[in-house]
């Protein structure tokens, strides 16, 4: 029997140290911010600051001007993509990606208020208009409504700015998306933009290989969670030759690329403090490699940057969230489990670099930890 088609079962601790190894969680990484951006596909980016913490617990020496000047210099931008949801991504990834999830884009904006809200209203003429409008300037969300009900009065301005979003490649612009900075999310043509053109190749093979290096190993479904891509299943048989393949504990087909990390299931797992929405947690159907049965995602609001989850021996283990003193800041942490000694100095230390990090020159003065017995 070849190496290819031995039928490996990995168990759930096996995927959990391959996909920290994956995502940089392991070990920091010494990749520069774009070049991490980039293997990761992106980070997940709604909270505009959480990358900045994202890229900070993966990257040794990470300091938040490494992707403030990707933003602001327009090599990396925000946009919605996967899920319908706003990611960090380098742009020229974007170029490439837009044309993958325009239909994930589309099919979330019929299903959406906004869309029944203009029920009627030729889409096309909207983005047309829109078009014209975003190519004198960029735009906010709300100028562009007002724009747009200009000519047509009686339509819902946030639904027909809404419709933008979904239907035409429009990436936000900075100051949001800057740490430490605010504004209202602004759109520009893509194209504009970034100085290049929407690519039109639709194929998600690509995409299907780079999610199985951040990500795997991994089945079709977790794919198509993680995308909400369509045809996910003829992808991977179209890329099938090029890839080995295992089986979970329950005997679902597995997807990985022959020389991505496995590592062993020994393999130490440190203290990682993510930020909400971290990618890790998002990123497949079958979560219990990274979260016991019946857990629930924690999706936290915000700005990002000052709350989010703890991984302890690599695993969803609470959350954390910075308060500010008097004094000087605190981070508490409320956990899940009961920790040993060892993982509460870790929890500390670690957090305390996190205060560091996320202060600045502000003192950073106590890091406290709440258990689920306390």
């Amino acid at each position: 029997m070849s190496e290819r088609a031995r039928p490996d079962v990995l168990a759930r601790q096996a995927l959990n140290r391959a996909t920290l190894a994956r995502q940089l969680l392991l070990e920091r990484s010494n990749l520069p911010a774009m070049a991490a951006i980039e293997h990761l596909v992106g980070l997940q980016a709604q909270a505009p600051d959480a990358p900045y913490v994202g890229l900070w617990t993966r990257l040794a020496g990470f300091a938040t001007g490494d992707l403030g000047e990707l933003v602001a210099g327009r090599a990396a931008v925000r946009a919605s993509l996967m899920r319908v949801t706003i990611h960090l991504v380098g742009s020229a990834d974007y170029l490439t990606l837009w044309p993958v999830f325009q239909p994930v884009l589309e099919r979330g904006y019929r299903a959406s208020p906004f869309r029944r809200n203009l029920a009627g209203l030729d889409l096309d003429l909207v983005v047309e208009a829109a078009t014209e409008l975003l190519a004198d300037r960029p735009r906010t969300r709300a100028e562009l409504g007002a724009l747009l009900a200009r000519r047509w009065p009686g339509r819902d301005p946030a639904s027909l700015a809404m419709s933008i979003g979904h239907l035409l490649p429009t990436v936000q612009v900075p100051p949001r998306g800057i740490w430490g900075r605010r504004g209202a999310p602004t759109q520009a043509l893509a194209s504009s933009w970034l100085g290049g053109p929407v690519a039109t190749d639709p194929r998600p093979d690509h995409v299907v290989r780079r999610y199985l290096a951040a990500f795997g190993p991994a089945t079709a479904a977790d794919v198509r969670n993680w995308s909400r891509l369509t045809r996910v299943g003829e992808a991977i048989e179209r890329l099938r030759p090029e890839l080995v393949t295992f089986r979970d504990e329950r005997g679902r087909e597995l997807f990985d690329l022959p020389d991505a990390p496995r590592p062993p299931t020994d393999t130490p797992a440190p203290v990682r403090y993510l930020p909400e929405y971290d990618n890790i947690l998002l990123g497949h159907e079958d979560r219990t490699r990274m979260m016991d049965v019946g857990q629930k995602t924690p999706l936290y609001p915000g700005n990002g940057g000052r709350l989010g989850s703890v991984l302890v021996d690599g695993r969803f283990a609470g959350g954390w969230r910075v308060r500010r003193a008097r004094e000087g800041g605190r981070l508490e942490v409320e956990l899940a489990i009961k920790p040993s000694l060892a993982e509460r100095n870790e929890l500390i230390e670690e957090g305390l670099r996190l205060l560091a990090f996320i202060a600045g020159e502000a003192p950073a003065n106590a890091v406290i930890l709440r258990t689920g017995d306390a």
